[in-house]
């Protein structure tokens, strides 16, 4: 299975470096085996002049390997990335990285006030934020920069949740499969999905004054996109075919964005979350009103189709902050 990987994204000086150190000294305690991987794009020196790894890295060398009986050191005349380095560690039950900004993993979020420069990306791209700012929304875990056994439970919780979810979407061969949720207890799940599609005047004034040859957009677009959220599992390969207790499906007019805005929330007590039935039901909904107005405009856009919030589940709850332009 592969290990679980989380890293921190910070800004300089803001003591990233000084978190990590004593957080795997709290997971050490908690027995759990801790690898670091550090990306410096600036470059580093690793060895001390005179010593024979820096002299036979001097003389041209491309790889120089030292070992002993209890620890072992790879200098290579060349970069890598982040996925070469996992693979690279073996032993351990969490991976720590500390750079590798543009890589798509788990992030840690750090901010401290007096640095000025804030969070190094929107907070809902964090699993979670170490911070002493107070005035944050609660749609991230926030953690204070002195609470280092919070945040080493914390990261216990993620990595039991990457194992059991995450990584089993994966058989031996590395391809993918459907997840085995066998094992799991069901819990009550929501998850609520918004969207909208952006026309134009004229597309605006018939759909609202029910001028389209169709039919009533609105309430069609609604019907469809409950008949798309209960065939969820024939439109996603990998989902499993849950049963619903309910979908909740609104459509109203904008007039100043001059959009259909659409919203739908799905509800079920189940093994596994309902945030693809939700998404796909805006979605089916969004596809109907194109259909419906196709023949009046054939530029409309369908846009902003994102997860607004989600309950239950071993990942626990979600909500989106969401901009004033959205």
């Amino acid at each position: 299975m592969p290990i679980p990987v989380i890293g921190f994204a910070a800004y300089s000086g803001t003591g990233k470096t000084t978190v990590i150190e004593k957080l795997i000294a709290a997971l050490r305690r908690r027995n759990v085996r801790v690898g670091v991987i550090k990306h410096d794009v600036h470059g580093f020196s690793m060895d001390q002049p005179g010593k024979d790894s820096y002299r036979h890295a001097q003389a041209g060398a491309q790889a120089v390997v030292i070992t002993s009986p209890n620890q072992t050191a790879l200098m290579e005349q060349r970069g890598k990335t982040l996925r070469q380095c996992v693979e690279k560690i073996t032993g351990v039950d969490v991976i720590l990285v500390e750079g590798f900004k543009n890589e798509p993993i788990p992030r840690i979020g750090l901010c401290r006030k007096e640095t000025g420069k804030g969070f190094p990306g929107p907070l809902d791209s964090f699993i979670a934020v170490v911070t002493d700012e107070e005035s944050l929304p609660p749609s991230v875990p926030r953690f204070a920069f002195e609470e280092t056994e919070k945040l080493a439970d914390f990261i216990i919780k993620e990595m039991q949740a990457m194992q059991n979810e995450d990584f089993t979407h994966f058989n031996d061969q590395g391809r993918a499969r459907m997840v085995d949720v066998g094992e799991k207890e069901p819990t009550h799940r929501t998850a609520t999905a918004a969207g909208r599609v952006l026309v134009s005047g004229r597309t605006f004034s018939l759909i609202q004054s029910g001028g389209m040859k169709k039919g009533d957009v609105l309430t069609v677009a609604q019907i469809a996109g409950i008949m798309a959220a209960k065939h969820t599992p024939d439109w996603i390969p990998m989902c499993h075919p849950v049963p619903l207790n309910g979908i909740d499906l609104k459509l109203w007019l904008d007039e100043n964005r001059l959009s259909v805005e659409i919203e739908a929330t799905a509800k079920c007590d189940g093994k596994t979350g309902v945030e693809m039935e939700a998404l796909t039901a805006v979605s089916g909904a969004a596809l109907t009103v194109y259909d419906m107005c196709k023949a009046v405009q054939r530029d409309m856009v369908i846009d902003q189709i994102r997860l607004v919030s989600k309950t239950g589940g071993v990942h626990g709850d979600y909500h989106r902050e969401e901009k004033e332009n959205e």
